[in-house]
């Protein structure tokens, strides 16, 4: 019988910003994130990311969704997996475009901007922002500083409604939640 190994978050949050920021110029763009099915899993070309995302998306129990800009939703700037608990939401992948990696990164603030969906889909479902995830050992300590993320068991780490509500509220226009 062979053991599951599960998936460790390995991306490195380079930048908390309002939205994704153009490494370049500074110009700050608008995003949205949204869902992706089978009927568009055409987007996700497989020689473009690490991961295989098209896995992801055959799987039942996961929903895949994408970053974009709000002038050019035919590019996708990153992906997140997640999977809904019940009481939380847990982080399965999380991935920048190759464009959005490494010093010569496009644009900053892209993995922030995912982490802050999750949260903000946490608080929509009334689980109160939490969000889990399990990180590779060496970025543990980045996502305690970056994320305010905690650590719950060996590389299980979660972030609490109080690091949430401060994510949601910078990425999200219109959304207070400051009332919980």
């Amino acid at each position: 019988m062979s053991k599951k190994v599960a998936n460790l978050i390995d991306i490195r949050i380079d930048k908390l910003t309002r939205s994704i920021e153009n490494s370049l110029t500074g110009e700050i763009f608008e995003t949205d994130i949204s869902i992706i099915n089978l009927s568009n899993i055409k987007l996700i070309k497989k020689t473009q990311w690490i991961f295989d995302w098209h896995k992801e998306l055959f799987d039942n129990t996961k929903e895949v969704y994408k970053l974009t800009t709000i002038n050019n939703p035919t590019i996708i700037h990153g992906l997140i997996s997640l999977t809904d608990k019940g009481d939380h939401i847990f982080m399965n992948l999380i991935e920048n475009a190759k464009f959005n990696k490494g010093r010569e990164k496009l644009y900053k603030g892209v993995a922030g901007n995912l982490v802050a969906f999750a949260c903000k889909l946490s608080f929509e479902k009334n689980y109160e922002g939490i969000v889990s995830f399990i990180a590779k050992t060496q970025l543990i300590e980045h996502y305690k500083e970056t994320l305010g993320a905690k650590v719950f068991g060996n590389n299980l780490m979660y972030i609490d409604t109080k690091e949430s509500m401060i994510l949601v509220n910078n990425y999200f226009k219109g959304y207070n939640y400051d009332k919980l």
